[in-house]
């Protein structure tokens, strides 16, 4: 299902031009539509900034920065031309160039850089009982919504402990922000979301629910690794993020900007070079930034390496 809005009015027309191949270069300019994903969001905030940055750093362009369901709708959208720039989950793109898992086919898209590691918080609502992922059966879980990273992981985390995420839970379908006010409303007992910290919605509901809690993950690390491979890592999360006691060890996996493999190599290597140049504007936005750095931006396989930024980085060897 697709939710696409716009963050800006002149979003409409930034989808238009980018589905008449406004990406791509040439006399009118470029108008750039960035999918990210839910207004509270880290991919909606740094999508926004990165948007203002190439449109003052990149002559005659205009980036606007759309709200999504996030990384597998992120993709369908650059397939299908109506999005010049995606971010995504890396497991998500590379169920995408291999065409398994949300994909019938191989999508046409390539990486301009690996940016951060997003992180599985599995917030579960004040007075609910339940100490694991297997503790969430028969419960009212939301799994992120449909064509998003976050249900692709909440999927695969509910499967690694033997629940079908389909039967064994009352499942929903909510976007971070909806997931939120379920929460706040009662109506649903625990969510998955998989982002960066700090995430502002999430932030938001542990301020107004100091009760709430996260669930430790890091038991299904190794099933999941074993199933589909190195994209998923081990990382520990410090809750002082969210202003609650402890740490807790959860799934993490890495964050790639895509693009069409058919975007000219100028305009790759020019939303490459900004990205980076950029990077001080863009930490402002959200701290998240401070993670770019250009040898970890060259590691996106299986994804490749769209040839223009293949150029940005080899300059900076």
């Amino acid at each position: 299902m697709k939710r696409i809005t716009t963050v800006l009015a002149a979003a409409v027309l930034a989808f238009g031009a980018a589905a008449c191949g406004g990406g791509s270069g040439g006399g009118q300019g470029n108008r750039l539509s960035i999918a990210t994903g839910g207004t509270t969001g880290v991919y909606y905030v740094y999508g926004g900034g990165l948007a203002k940055q190439l449109s003052a750093s990149i002559p005659n362009t205009k980036a606007t920065a759309t709200v999504t369901s996030a990384s597998v709708e992120n993709i369908k959208l650059l397939a299908s031309g109506k999005a010049d720039i995606a971010f995504s989950q890396l497991d998500a793109a590379a169920d995408a160039v291999n065409g398994t898992g949300s994909f019938t086919a191989k999508q046409p898209i390539q990486a301009i850089a690996r940016i951060y590691d997003n992180y599985t918080h599995v917030v579960v609502a004040p007075g609910v009982q339940a100490a694991t992922l297997t503790d969430l059966k028969g419960k009212r879980v939301s799994l992120g919504p449909p064509n998003s990273g976050t249900q692709v992981v909440a999927r695969r985390m509910l499967e690694a402990v033997g629940l079908n995420p389909d039967s064994d839970i009352t499942k929903q379908q909510l976007s971070i922000n909806e997931s939120v006010q379920a929460v706040k409303d009662g109506t649903i007992d625990a969510f998955f979301w998989v982002g960066g910290v700090p995430t502002a919605g999430v932030v938001d509901l542990a301020t107004s629910k100091p009760g709430i809690k996260m669930l430790d993950t890091a038991d299904v690390l190794e099933k999941m690794r074993a199933k589909y491979g190195e994209t998923y890592t081990g990382l520990d999360m410090d809750l002082s993020a969210y202003k609650l006691p402890g740490t807790v060890k959860t799934v993490g996996v890495a964050n790639v900007l895509l693009v069409p493999d058919k975007m000219e190599a100028q305009l790759a290597y020019d939303v490459t070079r900004t990205l980076y140049e950029k990077k001080p504007q863009l930490e402002a936005v959200h701290p998240e930034a401070k993670k770019l750095d250009v040898k970890l931006g060259q590691q996106v396989e299986p994804v490749t390496l769209h040839p223009g930024a293949a150029r940005y980085y080899k300059e900076k060897a």
